[in-house]
């Protein structure tokens, strides 16, 4: 096993938090970025969204990011499908029935 520097006691955690910001993919919750994310999601898993009602709850000025951002998730999404499994599907369909109450 190769010697490895020991990290001062302080150092450690600051380490940690380091590598775990750097380990988020994606948008923050909460934002324009994110529902269009969770709506490109819930295609990807084959389940029914309502698109309309979602932009629709959506301030005048968020609805174009939010257009835009589910075009490129939409590209990403084609380019690299992937399936869901029963628990993400459960989780995204519940956020999806958020969004369209919000």
């Amino acid at each position: 096993m190769p010697n490895l520097p020991r990290l001062k006691p302080g150092c450690a955690g600051a380490l940690f938090a380091t590598l775990a910001a750097c380990t988020v993919a994606g948008p923050a919750p909460g934002t324009v970025e994110y529902a269009a994310a969770t709506v490109s999601r819930a295609y990807d898993c084959g389940l029914r969204v309502d698109r309309g009602r979602i932009i629709a709850k959506l301030d005048r000025q968020e609805r174009q990011r939010f257009v835009e951002a589910n075009a490129q998730y939409a590209v990403a999404s084609y380019r690299a499908p992937h399936a869901c499994g029963s628990a993400e599907r459960e989780r995204i369909q519940g956020e999806v029935v958020a969004l369209a109450r919000r």
